[in-house]
């Protein structure tokens, strides 16, 4: 049941793209800076910090800012192929009312590691925000 309910939630992803799913397509946009933000932005934080230089440490923040975004956009895109899964595998019958109830759990499951990691995000991007504000604040 496990495996219908993931397999079911790729094909909600498919779903996604064929009907132009607006945060699909802002999650897509923002993959350069997924890729690139994690680590660029707390080097440029790092260097920003030992130089002393605000502007640098503030452009880190900025570049940190951009994967957080990407994991924060991520959040509706993927519970929104988890219920379009639900919802297909229930009007199918493909699962019974016990094997829904496996799936319901699995892909919840799945779905709150997604919002643990945007919660880590967010909170660690309030904590490069706070390093660059004492930072400034000392300089004033």
């Amino acid at each position: 049941m496990a495996a219908v309910g993931i397999a079911a939630h790729e094909a909600g992803h498919a779903m996604q793209h064929a009907q132009g799913y607006l945060p699909l397509k802002l999650r897509s946009a923002a993959v350069p800076a997924a890729t690139v933000g994690p680590n660029l932005g707390w080097i440029l934080l790092v260097i920003g910090l030992l130089l002393a230089s605000p502007k640098l440490a503030i452009a880190g923040v900025v570049v940190f800012a951009g994967a957080v975004f990407f994991q924060v956009i991520t959040l509706p895109v993927e519970f929104d192929a988890s219920n379009r899964a639900k919802a297909v595998l229930g009007e199918l019958n493909i699962v019974d009312h016990d094997g829904a109830l496996v799936v319901r759990d699995v892909l919840n499951a799945a779905g709150w590691t997604y919002v643990a990691v945007a919660l880590q995000s967010v909170l660690t991007l309030l904590y490069y925000i706070s390093l660059v504000s004492g930072m400034r604040n000392d300089r004033d």
